[in-house]
Parts: C-alpha cells; structure tokens; sequence
C-alpha cells in the first residue's frame, strides 16, 4: 500500500493557529470562497474522484493520524504532478481545519467550479436537469448522483440559493459535481437557452393529468424541479411545454425532490434505452 511520503516532499503543520488551517476554516463561508475563486474537497472518495475527473488542486492537506498513513490509491502522488503544495496536518490542527464530524484525514483546496451556461452543449439526445432555488446541499448532491450515473448532459441551477462549491454539496454528491457539468443562471437566461437550443421542457408537478410516462423525452429534453419548500414557480410552469406527475396512490402529493428529479430522469433513461432498442 503506497504510504504518506516521507519528510522534504511537505510542509509540516501542528499549531492550529497556523494561517493556512485558519484559511481552511473561513473557506467554509460562501462569500470567502467566492472572493477566493477556490472551494474545498474533503475525504479521499471525493478528492480522488475530483483527480479523476481532471481538477487540478492547488493545496493538498493530509493528516497522518486519521489516514492511517496509507494511500492505497496514490492520490498524493497524483496531486504532486499537478502542481499542488502538499502539506502534514497534527490531529489538533486538522480538527480545526476540516467542516466534517468525524474526518476522514483528507482536504484539498481546488479551483472554484466552473457554472457559466455558455459551455454547455446540446445534441439530440441531450437531457439536462434544471432545479430551480433548490436550497440543501444533501438534495443537489443526491440529484448530481443521480445525474453521473444516469448519463445526464448536465445539472443546471436556475435562481441558485446554494452554491455548487458548497463543501456539503460536494460530499453530498461523492464529488461527482466535478465530473457532471454543471451550471448557474437566472431563471429567465435558463429559459432563453434552452428555448434557443431547442430543448423541451418538462416541468415536474403534481397538479396535472400527465404522468411521466406518458411522456416522449427521447429528444433534448429538460426536467425541472422546483425548490423544497415551494416547487417550481408559476413563471416556469407556465414557460414550460409539458407539465408532468409521477403516479402516487397514498395520502401525500409530492416526494422529496431529489427522489423526484430520480425518477423522472431514469424515466426518460428507460425511454431512451428502448428507443434504440427498436
């Protein structure tokens, strides 16, 4: 098992007062990130699939104590190649340093995620998942989970209220918001671009006839969900081309959003796979 590389290849730090675990702490406030232009990744699941999918960190943070100083996948040896400082943390630093309960011994400081709509692309078969002021970590990290395992083009935020760089969004997605393209925009420029690429739109509802099934999304289609508390709003209920339910048969109306945006995305998967299947 490859292990911790030895003392001359890192900075060594034990003083929690040091000011790079103090600059970890404050990168845990959005607006600090923001004006940094980094985020961080913590735990070795997350920093290695980030290495995987082409981040290039800047600062990498082990702590010996908590890692058992092993590295069965190399992930120090891979952030080395890419430039990034590599620093030894003391249990009592780390603490300090790391937002999880119970750290696992790893925290990476990487650049901020890329969200401009301009670079996403559209062919025939593109789905994307559009979620509209979608306001917990833990629900747009399940739907970017759902959104790397389904093949889905891209997650697109409309009227974010919580930032993809979110340290929460990120372990709630397993870092896979680095290997699905993502995006953030106003409502109204969402609309405009999808509506300019031709792509149709599905907002998910309950108050409607539809069921999803009933639906054709073989072609570019996107399906929105709407935020936790409210769902979508009438301004993108109104602007889409199909309003669609999933079937129920107990005494609730809605289900938890990400559950939701699951479904209906591995509807228009299951239309897919049988379309080519013809």
């Amino acid at each position: 098992m490859p292990s911790i590389p030895p003392a001359g290849s890192h900075r060594e730090i034990s003083s929690p007062s040091n000011p790079h675990v103090k600059e970890l702490a404050a990168l845990r406030r959005r607006r600090h990130r923001q004006n940094s232009g980094v985020t961080l990744v913590e735990g070795y699941e997350e920093l290695d699939l980030a290495l995987r999918a082409g981040v290039r960190p800047r600062e990498l943070y082990f702590c010996p104590a908590l890692t058992g100083g092993s590295d069965p996948r190399n992930v120090l040896a891979r952030a080395a190649e890419q430039g990034a400082a590599l620093y030894s943390l003391s249990r009592q630093a780390f603490d300090k340093a790391a937002y999880r309960e119970g750290p696992d011994g790893w925290l990476a400081v990487v650049p901020d995620i890329e969200t401009d709509l301009s670079r996403l692309k559209v062919d025939d078969r593109a789905l994307f998942l559009v979620c509209e002021s979608v306001e917990k970590p833990g629900n747009l990290g399940s739907m970017l989970r759902t959104a790397d395992a389904a093949g889905v083009t891209a997650v697109i935020s409309a009227n974010p209220v919580t930032d993809w760089g979110n340290p929460n969004v990120i372990r709630a997605s397993k870092g896979t918001v680095f290997a699905v393209p993502i995006a953030s925009a106003g409502s109204e420029e969402v609309m405009n671009w999808l509506a300019e690429h031709s792509v149709n739109v599905v907002a998910t509802t309950p108050d409607t006839d539809v069921l999803m099934a009933d639906l054709d999304m073989t072609g570019p289609t996107a399906i929105l969900v709407g935020s936790e508390k409210y769902g979508l709003s009438d301004r993108w209920l109104e602007g889409s081309h199909t309003k669609a339910k999933i079937p129920m048969f107990g005494q609730v109306d809605s289900l938890n959003v990400a559950v939701s945006a699951a479904l209906f995305t591995y509807e228009a998967v299951r239309q897919r796979m049988a379309s080519q299947q013809r």
